[in-house]
């Protein structure tokens, strides 16, 4: 599903596609055109760098263009959430972080005439029993610095029972900001290749980044993909992923300005917007629903909630665009950044933004960039070091046995599904999609725009047997969270391999 931005943008900059493939050496190699490897991108041209920057689809063509547009410090429980695991100390760091993100985003949409709204953040209690994070939320920002405020009631149609508020947040249309980050990338001579996949990299002197195009190299290597793309390091099991929905809809009242986030469940995120296509009343944009990438039945059910819970609260709404996202969490719920275990001090990572990749982005795009700048940042930015040297607390470890027992379980109980449901099968309806097992090897069989095609199901990363997304007509893979287009082409997520095409002769021959 297309987001409301990218729809709104129909000439998103695209870079420089593939053309004549540049075999100079490089300063830098980026990999992943969203907001952290754009900034970053920036930046070290800024600072005279080379640089070449692949991606994938597109700028922005994920996480980075499918997001809320909150640029907030806010971010619903989080600090408080942090808080419970590390010290005041690490809190505190992780609100500077994103403090320092937050206005360099806001100095650059001034600098580049990318329009924004000043509005307040409000975590808010959608019932009495919420209060207590609200409290929660409430003290861990005050100890962190922020100057927020307690907020008891607003002139709201949803239920409010309470809400932390921090004023003068940044609310923007975050394709219109990489699209005006790649512009300035290109025009201070940067490269961007588009439809280029990164399928690995190897630490030497220069760093070498292989691609499906062919070979670049370069003295320092930015892996700025949502989820990494390498096994150095197994990022991938110190992650948890998720997917959630947006929609935008018109409404006959939209609320009062601010930047809404609920503490309790089920999550909802609103915000309005700019209805620049009719220059009518401002949009009103609802998002919620997380669930885990490939661990539930129906993707259409859980959108469908949203859209629901829209129509309960706001008279006349009617739906303009719907679509969802995903995102990884670190299992430490601090971002990763930094550079990676045996990568010759080449090659930096950044993950874990936990939704909230604005901010953690650009923080993030700071401090790579510092680094292979060589710029002294630790010194100025005491939030770098902090980060940089907190240690594994007790219960970072528990989330990391519950998250990976969960992947085993997902693994175990895949492979059971498929092997019991043999081909044939009846060809799925359209829309559709099923696992079959054929002489022991599960298939995903699926009907897209009156195609049937036939896929190998198991997950080229680490051999979990992938599940039918019925909203997006994808296969999910439920262990790490990579995606495929019915056809096998990957989308996201830690594999850097499609599924293998495949017939089992089932669907389409029944």
């Amino acid at each position: 599903m297309t987001s409301f931005w990218s729809a709104r943008v129909p000439e998103h900059p695209g870079g420089d596609g593939v053309g004549r493939w540049p075999t100079r050496p490089f300063d830098a190699v980026i990999i992943g055109a969203g907001i952290t490897g754009l900034v970053t991108g920036v930046i070290l041209a800024r600072g005279g760098c080379s640089v070449a920057l692949v991606e994938a689809r597109g700028v922005a063509a994920l996480a980075s263009g499918g997001n809320t547009g909150k640029v907030t410090v806010l971010q619903g429980a989080r600090i408080s959430t942090i808080r419970r695991a590390h010290s005041a100390k690490v809190a505190r760091a992780y609100v500077e972080a994103n403090l320092d993100g937050q206005r360099w985003i806001g100095d650059f949409a001034i600098e580049h005439s990318v329009p924004f709204a000043l509005e307040p953040a409000l975590s808010y209690a959608q019932r009495a029993s919420g209060l207590r994070v609200v409290d929660a939320e409430f003290a861990a920002a005050r100890e962190a610095g922020l100057a927020v405020e307690r907020v008891d009631r607003l002139p709201v149609p949803f239920p409010l029972a309470g809400a932390v508020s921090l004023a003068d947040q940044l609310a923007l249309d975050p394709v219109g900001l990489t699209g005006a980050l790649a512009a300035e990338f290109t025009r201070l001579g940067g490269v961007l290749l588009t439809g280029v996949r990164a399928q690995d990299v190897r630490a030497s002197d220069p760093a070498t980044v292989a691609t499906d195009h062919g070979t670049l190299t370069g003295d320092a290597v930015v892996v700025a993909t949502a989820a990494p793309m390498l096994r150095r390091g197994l990022y991938f099991a110190k992650t948890r992923h998720s997917r959630s929905y947006l929609a935008a809809f018109r409404v006959g009242e939209p609320p009062v300005p601010g930047l809404f986030l609920s503490v309790d469940g089920p999550t909802r995120s609103i915000r309005t917007t700019p209805d620049v296509a009719t220059g009518g009343p401002p949009l009103l944009l609802v998002g919620g629903g997380g669930h885990p990438v490939g661990r539930v039945d129906s993707t259409r059910i859980e959108a469908r909630r949203i859209v629901d819970w829209t129509n309960e609260y706001f008279d006349g709404a009617s739906l303009v665009a719907a679509w969802s996202a995903q995102d990884y969490e670190s299992l430490n719920l601090v971002p990763f950044v930094g550079r990676m275990p045996r990568g010759l001090r080449r090659i930096w990572i950044a993950t874990g933004y936990a939704k909230w990749g604005l901010t953690n982005g650009a923080a993030a795009a700071l401090r790579i960039s510092a680094e292979i700048l060589g710029e002294p940042w630790r010194e100025h930015r005491p939030w770098v070091k902090v980060l940089a040297t907190r240690t594994t607390a007790p219960s970072d470890l528990a989330r990391g046995v519950v998250e990976n027992a969960a992947v085993g379980r997902e693994l175990f109980t895949g492979w059971g599904r498929a092997l019991g449901n043999p081909a044939p099968a009846a060809r799925p309806r359209e829309g559709e999609g099923v696992v079959v097992n054929r002489g022991g090897v599960p298939y995903g069989v699926s009907t897209v725009g009156g195609r049937t095609s036939a896929v190998c199901a198991v997950c080229p990363h680490a051999g979990g047997v992938v599940r039918w997304n019925d909203v997006e007509s994808s296969w999910d893979c439920p262990l790490h969270g990579s995606r495929f287009e019915a056809s096998g082409r990957l989308i996201e997520g830690p594999s850097t391999r499609d599924l293998r095409a495949g017939s089992p002769r089932s669907a389409s021959e029944r």
